[in-house]
C-alpha cells in the first residue's frame, strides 16, 4: 500500500468543536508585515519623486532588467500583434474561443442610464459612464496568466473604458508571448515590462511615461497586494485577494478522481491554498483521500499541492445537504461545486459565494479559464459582502435631479424641515427660498 502523503483535516459537523475546528482552519494569516509595509510605503514615495528614473533603477535592482530609458519597458502595439501571431494555432485558437465567451458574458452586464418624470415635472435619473483610464496588473516571472489578462481586461473594454494599462514584470528581460497575445486579443492599449509595488505606485500617481489610472486591478505578490492596499484612495482596487479557494460539496455519486483532481486544480496554486470537500457520505470522503493520495504523484506541482493539503485542507462530513449549504455559507467560499445530482434544488439555500459550478460536469478548472463569468473572485469569506470582478467594476453612476418649479416648492418644504432639525439654516434658507408663496 503506497504510503499517503496527503493528510487532510477530517471534521465532523455533529462534533461540539466543529465550529471551533472550522474556524482555526479557515484561518489565515496574511504576511505583510512591518517589514513589507515599510519596503512598500519607500518604494511608493520614491517612485512619486523620480518616477521613470526610479522604475528603470527598481527594474534593474528586482527584476535584472537594464534598461536607459522607458521607451526600452515598453510593449507596442506591433509587438503585441507578433506575439498573438507567433504563438502555436492551438494557443490562439484557445485564447480567441476563451475571448469570445467572455466578451458574450460581460457584455450582458453593462448598465444603462435612466430617467423618469414624477407628476409634478421634476425629472430624476442616473447617468452611467465608464471610467476613463484602468491599469492592469499581470503576475510575471514563473507565473504566467494569460487567462487574468483576459478576465481583467475584457470586462473593462467592454464598459468603454478608454485607456487600457498594462503592467508586467520580466524577470531577466523573458517576456512571455501568451500574455502579450491575450493582451491584443482583449483590447490592451499600453503596456510596460514594470512589475511590483513600484507599477502599482507608478499607476496610482503617474510618472513621465506611465498615465495616472482611476482604478488599477488584478492579482500580484504580497509587494503588490500591500502597495494596492497603500494607494486605495488615491485610485480605485478591484480587491485585496488572498489564497485561492474551492470547497466542493458531493453526495458521493460524482466519480472520487474527479473530486480529487478538482480540489488539486487550486491547492496547486499555492503552498496558502485551501481545498474543502462537504459530504454527508462517509465512505465516499475516505474514496476521495484516497484517489488524492493515488492521483498526487502524476502531478507536477505534488509538493506545493502537499503543502496546501497538509496545511490547509479539510474533507468534512455532514449529516445532509441542509448542513452542507451551512457549512457553504459559513466559509463563503471563493470557488464553490455542488458536484449533486440537482444542484438547482441547493441554490435557495446558498447565500455566500463567489462562484457556483453547478452539476458533476462542471469543473472548476472551465470557469478559469473558458466558461464566460469572471474568474477574478472574492475570497477569505469577503463573498458575504463582494461580487465576482465584473463591467460595473469599470462603469461609474452619477445621480441625476432636475426639479420643475412646482417640485421644487413641494420639496423645499420638506427639506427645510429636516435641514432646521439639524440646525443647518443655510441648507433651510437655499430650499425655503424656492418655496412657492
Amino acid at each position: 500500500m503506497t504510503k499517503k502523503i496527503l493528510k487532510p483535516a477530517r471534521l465532523d459537523y455533529h462534533d461540539h468543536s466543529f465550529r471551533q475546528q472550522l474556524e482555526h482552519l479557515l484561518t489565515w494569516e496574511n504576511v505583510s508585515d512591518d517589514k513589507v509595509h515599510s519596503t512598500v510605503k519607500d518604494i511608493i514615495t520614491t517612485v512619486r519623486k523620480r518616477g521613470d528614473g526610479a522604475l528603470l533603477d527598481y527594474s534593474r535592482r528586482f527584476d535584472r532588467v537594464s534598461a536607459s530609458s522607458m521607451k526600452e519597458l515598453t510593449v507596442s502595439q506591433q509587438q503585441l500583434q507578433d506575439a498573438l501571431d507567433a504563438i502555436p494555432d492551438e494557443q490562439r485558437k484557445a485564447l480567441e474561443i476563451a475571448a469570445a465567451r467572455i466578451r458574450s458574458y460581460h457584455k450582458r452586464q453593462v448598465l444603462e442610464s435612466w430617467t423618469c418624470k414624477e407628476r409634478s415635472g421634476t425629472k430624476l435619473g442616473q447617468k452611467v459612464q465608464p471610467m476613463d483610464r484602468v491599469g492592469l496588473y499581470v503576475p510575471g516571472g514563473q507565473a504566467t496568466y494569460p487567462s487574468s489578462v483576459l478576465m481583467n481586461a475584457i470586462p473593462a473594454h467592454v464598459a468603454g473604458v478608454e485607456e487600457i494599462i498594462m503592467m508586467v514584470p520580466t524577470p531577466d528581460g523573458v517576456i512571455n508571448d501568451m500574455v502579450l497575445a491575450a493582451a491584443a486579443l482583449a483590447g490592451v492599449h499600453k503596456v510596460f515590462t514594470v512589475g511590483g509595488a513600484q507599477a502599482i505606485a507608478a499607476l496610482a500617481y503617474g510618472t513621465e511615461t506611465v498615465p495616472r489610472v482611476d482604478k488599477i486591478v488584478g492579482p500580484g505578490n504580497i509587494y503588490v497586494a500591500t502597495a494596492k492596499r497603500e494607494v486605495f484612495g488615491q485610485v480605485g482596487i478591484d480587491m485585496i485577494a488572498g489564497p485561492s479557494e474551492i470547497l466542493v460539496v458531493c453526495d458521493g455519486l460524482t466519480d472520487p478522481d474527479w473530486i480529487a483532481m478538482d480540489l488539486f486544480s487550486q491547492a496547486e496554486h499555492d503552498e496558502d491554498a485551501q481545498a474543502i470537500l462537504v459530504s454527508d457520505d462517509l465512505e465516499f470522503l475516505h474514496e476521495v483521500d484516497d484517489c488524492m493520495n493515488h492521483l498526487v504523484h502524476e502531478l507536477e506541482r505534488r509538493e506545493i499541492i502537499k503543502a496546501s493539503i497538509n496545511k490547509r485542507g479539510a474533507l468534512i462530513h455532514v449529516p445532509n445537504m441542509k448542513a452542507a449549504c451551512d457549512v457553504v455559507n459559513h466559509i463563503a467560499p471563493e470557488h464553490l461545486e455542488l458536484s449533486v445530482a440537482n444542484p438547482e434544488a441547493l441554490l435557495p439555500d446558498i447565500r455566500h459565494a463567489g462562484a457556483i459550478f453547478m452539476g458533476r460536469h462542471t469543473a472548476e478548472a472551465l470557469g478559469d479559464y473558458c466558461a464566460g463569468p469572471n474568474h477574478v473572485l472574492p475570497t477569505s469569506g469577503t463573498a458575504r459582502f463582494s461580487s465576482p470582478l465584473g463591467v460595473y467594476d469599470f462603469q461609474k453612476r452619477s445621480s441625476l435631479i432636475h426639479f420643475s418649479d412646482k417640485g421644487a416648492s413641494e420639496m423645499g418644504k420638506v427639506a427645510s424641515v429636516l435641514a432646521r432639525g439639524e440646525s443647518l439654516t443655510a441648507h433651510a434658507r437655499s430650499a425655503e427660498f424656492r418655496i412657492k408663496k
